[in-house]
C-alpha cells in the first residue's frame, strides 16, 4: 500500500491535515501541487499557501502552475509516474490532468455528497441549519463533485458550533477518510 506514488493537490489549511496524515502513515508523496505564491494582506507581501509551507518543511517537491493545462506542467506530472492523485480543497482539474494517474484522481469533499457540491460546503451546512454533515471521497470526473463516491463518513453538527469549529473537526475526519480510502483501494475492498 505504501508503495503507491501519490501526487497531492491542495491549498488551504484544510488540506494540510490530509497531507500530514499521508506522510505519518508512510505513504510515498512524490510531489505537491498548489497555487502560485501571491501578494496578500495590507503590505501585499508575497504569501505561500498553507500546503506549500507544509510540503517545503517536509522536503516534498512543490509545483505551482499558473495554468493547469500547460503542456510542460502536464509532462512534469506524467514523468513523475503517479499511481494516484489526492485532491483536497484545490481547483477544478482539466481532464488532461485528472486522467494522468494509473488508478485515478480522488477528491476529498467536506460534505456528504451529493449534498453541498461546490465551494464552501461547511459554511452552507451551518447557514442552512443542518444537524449532520460529513466528508466524502470520490473519483474526479468532468463535472464538479459528481464522480463515483468511494467512502463517506457522517458527523453530527452541534447546535453551538460555528463554521470554524466544524471545519476543525472535519479536517481530521477527512484526513482519516483519505487513509481509509487508500487502504480500501489497495486491499480491493473498494471497487474501482
Amino acid at each position: 500500500m505504501k508503495n503507491l506514488r501519490i501526487i497531492f493537490m491542495g491549498t488551504p489549511e484544510f488540506a494540510v491535515a490530509t497531507l500530514g496524515s499521508l506522510l505519518m502513515n508512510g505513504f510515498n508523496v512524490a510531489g505537491v501541487v498548489t497555487v502560485p505564491d501571491k501578494p496578500a494582506g495590507r503590505g501585499r507581501a508575497i504569501q505561500k499557501s498553507a500546503v506549500k509551507i507544509f510540503a517545503e518543511s517536509s522536503y516534498i517537491p512543490v509545483f505551482q502552475p499558473n495554468n493547469l493545462k500547460d503542456a510542460d506542467f502536464i509532462k512534469t506530472l506524467t514523468d513523475l509516474k503517479p499511481d494516484i492523485f489526492i485532491v483536497v480543497a484545490f481547483r477544478m482539474l482539466p481532464e488532461a490532468v485528472w486522467k494522468i494517474p494509473a488508478i485515478g484522481t480522488i477528491n476529498l469533499h467536506a460534505s456528504l455528497l451529493p449534498d453541498y457540491r461546490g465551494a464552501a460546503p461547511i459554511n452552507h451546512a451551518i447557514i442552512n441549519g443542518e444537524t449532520r454533515t460529513g466528508v466524502t471521497t470520490f473519483f474526479i470526473d468532468n463535472k464538479i463533485d459528481t464522480g463515483n463516491i468511494l467512502l463517506r463518513e457522517e458527523i453530527h453538527i452541534f447546535p453551538f458550533e460555528n463554521a470554524g469549529d466544524l471545519h476543525d473537526r472535519m479536517t481530521k475526519l477527512g484526513a482519516r477518510l483519505v487513509i481509509k480510502t487508500l487502504a480500501g483501494i489497495v486491499d480491493k475492498s473498494i471497487t474501482l
